[in-house]
């Protein structure tokens, strides 16, 4: 059976918008955010010993060190460019799910070690909610 065009369902593209308290939470956490991985991206590019240690008792071999950090580099600056920044959450999203994984194999403690990358997976999405007009009609539009 065809449908007609007043049959289809039409989804509200108008944002409300961001209120000053939301915007600067939304700021703030997207620069402590970047503080953070930008420090874990390059200390892994500079091949720090006690990272390459670290990352040896994890299981992966040292030649490994450069290639994450610069995984995690190009997964950062995805996200902080506005017109990427949702694949960049995704790939963040990815990378974490692996370091969620490397943790399991070696057993680390659950809430300081296994479950930090999904706290900071949590923060990569609320920060880029408030910040993204075009998530937030995206999530409410889904959820009606």
């Amino acid at each position: 059976m065809a449908t007609t065009a007043a049959e289809t369902t039409t989804y509200e593209t108008t944002t409300r918008p961001v209120g000053r308290a939301a915007r600067i939470t939304g700021r703030v956490l997207t620069v402590l955010l970047t503080l953070f991985l930008l420090f874990d991206s390059v200390t892994k590019l500079m091949q720090l010993p006690p990272v390459v240690d670290a990352t040896v008792q994890m299981g992966f071999p040292a030649t490994t060190v450069p290639v994450i950090g610069g995984v995690l580099l190009v997964c950062l600056a995805l996200y902080l460019v506005p017109r990427t920044s949702v694949l960049g959450a995704v790939l963040l999203t990815g990378y974490l799910g692996g370091a969620v994984c490397a943790q399991l194999r070696i057993e680390a403690p659950l809430f300081s070690n296994t479950l930090f990358p999904i706290y900071v997976g949590v923060v990569v999405w609320g920060a880029l909610y408030v910040r993204s007009a075009a998530l937030r009609t995206l999530v409410r539009s889904s959820l009606s």
